[in-house]
């Protein structure tokens, strides 16, 4: 946005008030930060960049297979890996698996192909910054997906299973994750005391609305109940990066019309059955983009 030079320094002083605001409002929208610890500097050759996380962070099939072991389908475009190349660290490592949970951050993840370490092991002293994308195999969204499928447009198998009694077990299930995501988070202060900590929340899935049946087959009843349960798992991470000195680079916000009802050339998530290069209701290329500019904009700040 460029401003006709007429006003002097009053003009100027406009201009960047509104520059700050500008700023101000896109992380208001786009999540919170917490300032790095003094040494934390990230970025231009400096600092180490440590990435961690499931498959919503290693990005199954969007790009070439990167690191080891295979079976954590970690690609080389995945929003960890476009962070990396717009802020420059020294130094990079993207440990994220398809499949972890909070338990695989401590402890040997066995796949397909391989065993990747404790994802944990790769934080180190030396480390400056640390993207935190964790949550949603604890829950065990993406396994409820097929349990969910009906050929009733407006049913909630879902819903009517997992609430049966009053008893909501996906909001258990959320209780515990977040209070799992709080002790991994204690666990990244006390390795690297120098380094700023950013949890990255879950793209937005299911649209508002009733969803789009049979193209996603699921029941109108279990699109709104697994969006509300997807939403209120974000807000838990949201609730735990604040209490434990870490920013929340919330993607769902902007990602909203760009969910797996969308058309293929604007959805950032993938339906059960890929358009584009991407595992089922996973992000695409577009998703991890999207991504990657919410996290970018908290480094350092």
């Amino acid at each position: 946005m460029a401003a006709k030079k007429s006003g002097g320094c009053g003009l100027l002083v406009l201009v960047v008030v509104a520059g700050l605001l500008g700023v101000g409002y896109y992380k208001s929208k786009h999540g919170s930060s917490t300032a790095p610890p003094s040494g934390a500097d990230t970025g231009g050759g400096s600092g180490r960049y440590v990435a961690l996380g499931d498959s919503y962070t290693s990005a199954p099939h969007i790009g070439k297979r990167a690191g080891t072991p295979a079976g954590c389908d970690r690609s080389d475009t995945n929003y960890p890996h476009l962070v990396s190349a717009k802020v420059r660290p020294a130094e990079f490592v993207d440990v994220s698996c398809s499949g972890a949970t909070t338990a695989d951050l401590s402890s040997a993840q066995s796949t397909r192909s391989g065993t990747n370490p404790p994802q944990l092991d790769a934080v180190t002293s030396a480390t400056t910054l640390v993207t935190l994308g964790i949550g949603g195999n604890d829950v065990g969204f993406i396994a409820l997906a097929p349990s969910c499928v009906t050929s009733h447009a407006k049913s909630a198998p879902c819903h009517d299973r997992l609430t049966a009694g009053g008893h909501d077990q996906l909001a258990d299930r959320i209780a515990t994750t977040a209070n799992r995501v709080g002790v991994v988070l204690d666990k990244i202060h006390s390795r690297a005391p120098k380094a700023q900590v950013i949890v990255v929340g879950y793209p937005t899935v299911l649209p508002d609305g009733e969803g789009c049946w049979p193209t996603l087959p699921i029941g109108s009843g279990d699109v709104a109940y697994l969006r509300d349960e997807l939403a209120g798992l974000n807000d838990a991470l949201a609730a735990q990066a604040k209490a434990h000195d870490s920013g929340f680079a919330d993607t769902a916000g902007v990602s909203k019309g760009h969910d797996v009802c969308t058309d293929s050339s604007v959805r950032w998530v993938e339906g059960l059955v890929p358009t584009s290069p991407a595992a089922a209701l996973h992000p695409n290329a577009r998703g991890a983009e999207g991504m990657a500019d919410v996290v970018e904009s908290l480094v350092g700040s």
